[in-house]
């Protein structure tokens, strides 16, 4: 983990350049896209919001593309190269606890700020988009135990390969990861070839990267060309400044704990994420960064057995900035509403959130699906998802690259308790 402290290496000037490309892009697209909203008609914005999107559109594409065979070969190399079924056990053990207990954490954070700030009190209901509501209550028609179950059980592993379901890839890769190690030495031919496969795949994630500032420029420039900022923060203002209390109070635990395990390292993690930080933000997708943030994550100097095993575990479960949204919105919605929740039914409302949301990892807008759902069996009125609609997207930005950090620090805790292990 020797950090060279004089000069920066080639490669870290062009990261750092990369970030740089991407904040501009941001800024340059919220210009644009304010310039269009202030000169031309709704219906031509509009238009030119859904052309420009296209560009953000084209860059997660090429990222989704990438995750399925990127979960797939690092997971099985780095479980048969974990070797035994007890220590991909110790390491599971240590992650899923790590993970229920960040998520706990997050959805009490939300609830408590929500609770003291009451941002629903007060708010107008005459300029609520329900017609975009419908698009999400229709989804959480079918959101039952069954569809929970289904959603992590793989019926195909090429199903769930052509359908980015990553928890239901990591299920088959541990499996097969498993298989591979308790045959031994002659699949090592195998191993090897799914090893130089995740190099190649890897490499592919440079390329796709180049294309980062330009998506972030369309998802931005879109955005503001169709929201009038000024309105949508007058509004909103209660409700977007509460949450961002509630992701800066997060974000402080994240790092107090992190510190706590890593001490001085953690500023190395944090210069070493900073730009799929800025990504996720941009872009409001932290699939967008994974890729990316497996190779940082390496380089920060853990193994990467213990990366490929570790992340896409942490895509489904551990999600702290969307679970603590998942609260802040639900109860939001209840205040809005005037419906009265007492302590033991937001509880109650915790440990659901806690459970539907094990399984939204690569849903796009899935945290709103899930709101909606709790909504739903909560009986506080689903169109009140409408209300935060068109504020979400900012809203997502945060929640993304909040998400980008928790299982960045969690990653890196898990692989050091494992490299004492090793020792």
């Amino acid at each position: 983990m020797h950090q060279g402290t004089h000069h920066s290496t080639p490669k870290q000037t062009k990261k750092n350049r990369l970030t740089l490309y991407i904040i501009v892009a941001m800024v340059l697209g919220g210009l644009l896209g304010a310039l269009v909203h202030a000169n031309y008609e709704p219906e031509q914005a509009a238009q030119f919001s859904t052309h420009i999107k296209l560009l953000a559109t084209i860059f997660i594409r090429l990222v989704q593309m990438i995750i399925a065979p990127l979960v797939l070969t690092t997971l099985v190399v780095g479980i048969a190269k974990l070797g035994d079924i007890r220590s991909v056990g110790r390491i599971g053990g240590r992650a899923l606890a790590w993970f229920f207990t960040a998520s706990f954490i997050s959805l009490i954070i939300g609830l408590l700020w929500v609770n003291f700030l009451q941002p629903g009190q007060g708010v107008h209901l005459s300029s609520v988009d329900t017609a975009s509501a419908s698009e999400v209550t229709a989804k959480t028609q079918d959101f039952s135990i069954q569809h929970f179950i289904e959603h992590i059980i793989p019926k195909s592993v090429f199903e769930a390969m052509a359908t980015n379901e990553i928890l239901q890839i990591v299920i088959f890769s541990i499996f097969f990861g498993l298989a591979a190690a308790s045959i031994g030495d002659n699949v090592k031919p195998v191993i090897n070839a799914l090893d130089k496969t995740s190099h190649i795949i890897l490499k592919m994630v440079n390329f796709v990267m180049r294309f980062a500032p330009i998506g972030v420029f369309g998802a931005i420039a879109g955005v503001f060309a169709v929201k009038d900022v000024s309105e949508l923060m007058f509004t909103y203002t209660k409700f977007f400044s509460s949450f961002l209390v509630g992701i800066a109070s997060l974000w402080v635990v994240l790092l107090v704990v992190g510190y706590i395990f890593l001490r001085a390292h953690l500023r190395t993690l944090l210069k070493r994420i900073v730009s799929p930080l800025v990504i996720a933000f941009g872009t409001t997708s932290s699939e967008a960064v994974f890729p990316k943030l497996t190779e940082e994550l390496e380089r920060f100097g853990i193994k990467d057995r213990i990366v490929s095993f570790m992340l896409p575990l942490g895509y489904s479960f551990n999600l702290d900035g969307s679970m603590m949204y998942m609260t802040f919105a639900s109860i939001f919605i209840a205040q809005v509403y005037g419906v009265p929740l007492d302590t033991g039914t937001q509880l109650t409302m915790l440990l659901v959130l806690m459970l539907t949301s094990k399984g939204i990892a690569g849903v796009p807008r899935a945290s709103l699906v899930v709101v909606a759902a709790t909504c739903g069996m909560f009986n506080i009125p689903i169109e009140g998802v409408a209300l935060i609609l068109p504020i979400d997207h900012f809203c997502d930005m945060f929640r993304s690259a909040t998400n980008v950090l928790g299982n960045s620090i969690a990653t890196a805790v898990v692989g050091k308790w494992e490299s004492k292990h090793d020792k």
